[in-house]
C-alpha cells in the first residue's frame, strides 16, 4: 500500500514546492516521487536514527536527484547553512523535499533560509520551527550567531 504524505514522521508543507520531514520510508519514497518531488536534499548524517545508506540509490531509482548535505547535531555550521540555502535558490523551479532524522535539523535551516535569503519576518518564520520543535542550546546559538552575520 502506497502511504499517503502526512504519514511520513514530521511531514511539513512549506509551499507548493517545498515539504520537509524526518527520515521517509522506502515505501514513503515512492509516494513522494509520485507527488511530483524531483529533488531530495538529506541533512541527516550517517550517525543519525534511521540512516539509510542506500537512500541515494533508492532516490535516483525514483526519478528523483539526490543532494546529502550533512549536518552533524552538535556542531552545525554557517558553511552548512550556505550550502543548503544555495542548493534551495538553485532549485527554487523544481519540487523539493528536505529531510533528516526528525525534521529538527531541516526546520532550523528552512527558518534561516525564510529569514536570511527570503526575507521572511520573525513572526511567519518561526511558525514553521515551531510546529516541529523548540531549539535546544546548540540550536539556538547557532540561529541566533547566523542570523547575527546576515541582518542589522
Amino acid at each position: 500500500m502506497i502511504s499517503s504524505l502526512q504519514e511520513i514522521e514530521a511531514f511539513l508543507p512549506i509551499s507548493f514546492t517545498l515539504a520537509t520531514s524526518g527520515q521517509p520510508t522506502a515505501e514513503e519514497f515512492t509516494a513522494i516521487a509520485s507527488a511530483g518531488y524531483s529533488l531530495v536534499i538529506n541533512l541527516a548524517t550517517p550517525t543519525s536514527s534511521n540512516w539509510n545508506p542506500d537512500e541515494n540509490i533508492l532516490v535516483e531509482s525514483l526519478g528523483m536527484e539526490y543532494i546529502s548535505i550533512p549536518i552533524d547535531w552538535e556542531y552545525p555550521t554557517l558553511s552548512d547553512f550556505e550550502d543548503f540555502a544555495d542548493r534551495l535558490d538553485e532549485n527554487s523551479y523544481r519540487k523539493v523535499w528536505v529531510h533528516c532524522a526528525k525534521n529538527m535539523r531541516v526546520s532550523a535551516m528552512i527558518y534561516l533560509y525564510h529569514r536570511i535569503r527570503k526575507n521572511y519576518i520573525e513572526e511567519v518564520a518561526r511558525r514553521y520551527l515551531e510546529q516541529i520543535w523548540q531549539p535546544n542550546e546548540i540550536w539556538q546559538n547557532f540561529i541566533e550567531a547566523t542570523l547575527m552575520l546576515y541582518t542589522d
